[in-house]
């Protein structure tokens, strides 16, 4: 079955597809000896693909998997400071897995991989909207206060965000925790939107993101999506390609 190239390369498990595109771009992919175009089509069973030089391997079987991710880990595959990597997490399965988005250092919780490119890059894309919750805890004076002013749209970083949906869990005697609920996912937005109102985060956890919910999985554990999960994301997926 023919499908345009990118996808082809996305599906592979290589790269994202707009990293193909770009590849495709700069002439370095060939079908059959020929240097592609963008809007190129081929059949991976029949068309010797080649990608920089390398034959495109067969598709590998995709993979999708829910992480705990704990504090003191860094959300990419590899890092130059030599600090632990989610990658760690998740070696015993064998398999080259990417992070869908992002958790900083210091924060924890639910952590979606896979090697599936191409539905990560719809995911992660700004307009996707997919909303996240987040159990947060924080210290500062009038709690109650700062959660109504977070629901506001915020300027950070020269960005204008959109109003978040904030309720207090619990109260203490120095701040309380906070779920925030948004649906950008801008850098440490959830941090500089407590900061803007006042409050420190001691502790950041995301505990669910979509229809996907941590429930009770462990601190540093993985387990395999359902076919439910998976279909729920493709879903969400389809509808963002439409908007």
């Amino acid at each position: 079955m023919e499908e345009r190239l990118q996808k082809i390369i996305a599906a592979s498990g290589l790269m994202s597809r707009r990293s193909a595109e770009e590849l495709i771009a700069a002439g370095k992919v060939r079908v059959n000896g020929a240097v592609a175009s963008l809007g190129d089509r081929a059949d991976a069973a029949r068309d010797r693909i080649t990608v920089d030089g390398k034959s495109l391997a067969p598709p590998e079987e995709k993979v999708y998997i829910m992480l705990n991710k704990p504090r003191g880990y860094v959300t990419t595959l590899k890092d130059e400071k030599g600090r632990r990597t989610v990658a760690e997490l998740v070696s015993e399965l064998g398999v080259r897995l990417y992070p869908v988005g992002r958790l900083d250092m210091n924060s924890e919780g639910l952590l979606i991989m896979t090697n599936d490119g191409e539905l990560a890059e719809r995911m992660m894309h700004p307009r996707g909207g997919v909303e996240k919750c987040y159990r947060t805890t924080v210290t500062g004076e009038d709690v109650p206060a700062a959660a109504e002013r977070m629901k506001e749209s915020m300027l950070i970083d020269g960005y204008r965000t959109r109003g978040a949906r904030v309720e207090i869990e619990r109260l203490t005697d120095k701040g309380g925790v906070l779920l925030v609920t948004i649906g950008e996912g801008r850098n440490r937005q959830v941090r500089k939107m407590c900061e803007q109102v006042g409050l420190r985060v001691t502790r950041l956890c995301r505990i669910s993101e979509g229809e996907l919910r941590l429930g009770d999985l462990r601190t540093g554990r993985w387990r395999e999506l359902t076919r439910a999960e998976i279909a729920r994301l493709k879903q969400t997926e389809r509808r963002n390609e439409n908007d």
